[in-house]
């Protein structure tokens, strides 16, 4: 992988979904027509966002080769291929390869807690697959915070391990990492309430749930903050914050999906066990939108 070919902002893709629940693969287009248009850096298909979760094998493999014929040059593709399995995990990343990823985000291990030892067992496996990997410490849903120190050494024995997106909620492990990474390894902050503290501290990109209603915004703040241009990202970041709170007063990806409903861009249909969010949230998404300007279609909000 290039340096820093995974930099600059990557949306985490909603995966639109028709009423019956099946993906909905022509609202899936138009959204990623509108991430590009925006001017989005790189796509981040079935992640945590996307309902990766609920995705079969195959819903996986269609909704990558999709965004990759989309992308069409214009973006690499870090497409998630996660799991608590490591047979599974091998095998969306070779499905992922196969449809023409550039790179795999792949999440550790939720449930099971594996040890040092059994990450590097796991991403070792995940490495057969040829592509890039980076290496995805949520703890928030995987019941395993991994600290910066162990991600490095399982990057040191692990080389395709080649970068990080870190979503713990908290800057201090992205400083370390930042701070002790070697050369051309990725720090990409994966929480869009601190993209813009994570690239002036020296991350170099944001994997963004906002960039999905605003790709547009969210990509002005951290180019912005990464020539230094501070005032101006600040001023922006702040307009963006009450959605970037709105769309975690839920479970994700809830919240975005109501957003992106309320701006007229796909249904609001989630894939079981999620349910559509409450009305107050709903009544904060709308403010939130209102106050950007943006509850309707338009020029890349």
């Amino acid at each position: 992988m290039e340096a820093a070919r995974f930099q600059g902002v990557g949306p985490a893709l909603v995966t639109p979904m028709k009423p019956d629940g099946s993906v909905d693969m022509d609202a899936f287009s138009h959204h990623v027509g509108y991430m590009l248009d925006g001017g989005v850096d790189f796509l981040v298909p079935c992640g945590t966002t996307g309902e990766s979760a609920t995705l079969t094998a195959a819903e996986q493999r269609a909704v990558i080769r999709r965004c990759v014929e989309l992308a069409s040059g214009r973006a690499p593709v870090l497409a998630g291929a996660g799991s608590n399995s490591t047979r599974t995990a091998v095998e969306l990343a070779r499905a992922a390869a196969d449809a023409g990823a550039d790179g795999v985000l792949v999440v550790t291990p939720y449930y099971n807690k594996p040890t040092l030892e059994g990450l590097v067992l796991h991403y070792g496996a995940v490495a057969e697959a040829g592509l890039p990997i980076i290496f995805y410490n949520v703890p928030g849903r995987t019941g395993l915070n991994v600290p910066p120190e162990a991600i490095l050494e399982i990057a040191r024995r692990v080389p395709r391990v080649q970068g990080v997106k870190e979503s713990s909620g908290s800057v201090d492990p992205l400083m370390t990492l930042v701070r002790d990474a070697p050369e051309g390894f990725q720090v990409l902050c994966g929480d869009d309430h601190l993209g813009l503290a994570a690239v002036a501290l020296g991350a170099q990109g944001l994997v963004s749930v906002v960039a999905n209603e605003t790709p547009a915004r969210i990509t002005a703040v951290v180019h912005r903050a990464a020539a230094g241009q501070l005032v101006e990202a600040r001023e922006l970041h702040y307009r963006l914050l009450p959605l970037m709170r709105a769309n975690f007063m839920e479970s994700n990806p809830g919240p975005v999906k109501a957003a992106l409903a309320l701006m007229g861009r796909m249904g609001d249909h989630l894939r079981r066990p999620l349910a559509p969010v409450r009305a107050e949230t709903r009544a904060a998404l709308k403010g939130a939108l209102e106050e950007l300007g943006a509850l309707h279609p338009q020029e890349h909000a």
